[in-house]
C-alpha cells in the first residue's frame, strides 16, 4: 500500500540518520521516545515492544540496549537496511502496517509509533492500521503514538476516532515525549490501551 512517506522526498537510510547524529553531537537528547517508553514499561512490568514504522531503528535499538524484547517493522526497505546494518541481531520485518497479521508479527505488550508515522499513512487507512496494530497487542497492551498536528494532515479528532474504532481506549496525552502537559499545541503523544473485551 502506498503511503505519504513513500511519496515524500524525505532523506532515507544513512542520510536520515545523519540528522540524528548531528543533534546528538550537539549535545541534544535523541532518545526522548525511548526514555518515555522505558518509563512506561518499567512502571507496568511490560517487557516486549513493537516499534511500528521503525525507520532506521533509532528507537528500537535504544530500547533493546535497555533490556527490552524489541521488534521493528517498516515498509521502507532502504530504512530497514540501515537498521539491520546497525543491529543485525534484532528482529526487523519489512511489512505494511495495514497488513501485520500476514507478516507474522507477534503480539507484544506495547507498540510505539514515533517519528510522525501516523501522518505519513495514506489518508483513509488510519482505522485499518490502528486495527492491525491493536491486533498485535496482548490483553491490556498499550499503544503510544507521537505526531505533529498539521492543518493538512491527520487531526487529533480523527486520530481519536480511529483509535476508538480499533478498540483502543484513551489513557493519557502529552505535548511531548518528556510528558509536558498537552494544551492544544502542534505536537501530541497519545497513550491508548487495548480494550480487554470486545464491545
Amino acid at each position: 500500500m502506498s503511503t505519504r512517506w513513500q511519496d515524500s522526498s524525505a532523506p532515507r537510510g544513512d542520510d536520515y540518520d545523519a540528522r540524528w547524529k548531528s543533534l546528538f553531537d550537539a549535545g541534544q537528547n535523541v532518545h526522548g521516545e525511548a526514555d518515555l517508553i522505558e518509563s512506561i514499561m518499567r512502571e507496568s512490568g511490560r517487557t516486549s515492544v513493537l516499534d511500528a514504522g521503525c525507520g532506521t531503528g533509532r528507537v528500537a535499538i535504544e530500547l533493546a540496549a535497555r533490556g527490552f524484547s524489541v521488534t521493528g517493522v517498516d515498509a521502507d526497505a532502504d530504512m530497514l537496511a540501515a537498521a539491520r546494518a546497525k543491529a543485525p541481531e534484532l528482529h526487523w520485518i519489512e511489512a505494511d502496517l495495514a497488513d501485520l497479521t500476514s507478516a507474522g508479527v507477534e503480539r507484544v505488550n506495547l507498540i510505539v509509533l514515533a517519528g510522525n508515522v501516523m501522518i505519513f499513512l495514506q489518508p483513509g487507512t488510519e482505522v485499518r492500521v490502528l486495527t492491525e496494530l491493536a491486533g498485535r497487542l496482548t490483553p491490556g497492551g498499550l499503544l503510544v503514538a507521537g505526531f505533529s498536528i498539521r492543518p493538512d494532515r491527520l487531526s487529533l479528532q480523527q486520530y481519536d476516532h480511529a483509535a476508538q474504532e480499533a478498540g483502543l481506549l484513551p489513557v493519557t496525552r502529552w505535548a511531548s515525549w518528556d510528558r509536558k502537559p498537552f494544551k492544544d499545541g502542534d505536537y501530541v503523544v497519545s497513550v491508548h490501551r487495548l480494550r480487554r473485551s470486545p464491545r
